[in-house]
């Protein structure tokens, strides 16, 4: 058994989890409050290489560490830029926190997105259809004609001067535990219970772009096709080497 091929192979399917990783960033670059997907690389220890030796085990220090590449994904909650829209169902989270809104199904899901409209009975929704809640845990409905839309920085909504309600902004212990959905929603999972954001300082007006760099990404992808590049000549010199082998064995 020839232990290079099996450390090479390894490799060159961690690079490949890590390329659909960047293929996913780059993808998603321009979607409101995206999170980028981050990498990130481990080794892993596989035995020893035992050689034939009188006495059995050879010592520690002629015995041969195994070691494959492991591969672990997660979620980066960097804050992205904040863009102007100047459009007022538009809000921006500057700091950590997510709004917190219900789905088709009742279940309360956490999102960074805040491009927000009007349904059809002026209940303020989500992109997909989503209720956007209050702290208090209620849909927020404007009145037709009742003038402009204000959202103050701390959440609260306001309609030609009536008050409708303060934004449900909530934070977690640990985002790296939050269960990630797809549209750019999160649940709780293994998070904790979810926490008000006392000063959430709002952006009305603005958007936060995804915390993805296009560019960043396309740098990610050169490396990748060179480390995927040597790891397939290794590969193939160790196949070859192995070929001359058996042949001048006979």
């Amino acid at each position: 058994m020839n232990i290079g091929i099996y450390q090479s192979a390894s490799a060159l399917s961690a690079l490949e989890r890590w390329q659909e990783s960047v293929a996913q960033n780059i993808t998603a670059s321009q979607t409101i409050g995206y999170r980028k997907r981050v990498v990130n690389f481990a080794a892993e220890m596989g035995g020893e290489i035992l050689t034939d030796r009188p006495g059995g085990r050879p010592s520690g220090d002629t015995a041969m560490q195994m070691a494959f590449p492991r591969i672990e994904q997660s979620l980066s909650f960097k804050p992205g830029e904040t863009q102007a829209t100047r459009r007022e169902l538009d809000v921006a989270i500057p700091g950590e926190g997510f709004f917190e809104v219900q789905r088709d199904d009742g279940s309360r899901a956490y999102t960074r997105s805040g491009s927000f409209a009007l349904r059809a009975d002026r209940t303020l929704v989500t992109g997909d259809g989503a209720v956007v809640l209050t702290d208090a845990g209620a849909p927020i409905t404007t009145v037709q004609g009742g003038g402009n839309i204000v959202i103050n920085p701390d959440g609260t909504v306001f309609q030609g001067g009536t008050g409708l309600g303060r934004l449900s902004i909530q934070k977690f212990a640990n985002n790296a535990l939050l269960q990630h959905q797809p549209g750019g929603y999160f649940l709780p999972g293994n998070a904790g219970d979810p926490q008000k954001v006392e000063k959430p300082d709002l952006m009305q007006g603005y958007l936060e772009s995804s915390n993805v760099s296009a560019l960043r990404e396309m740098v990610d992808l050169v490396l990748i096709s060179r480390a995927y590049e040597a790891n397939d000549k290794v590969i193939k010199a160790v196949d070859e080497q192995m070929g001359k082998t058996l042949e001048a064995l006979g």
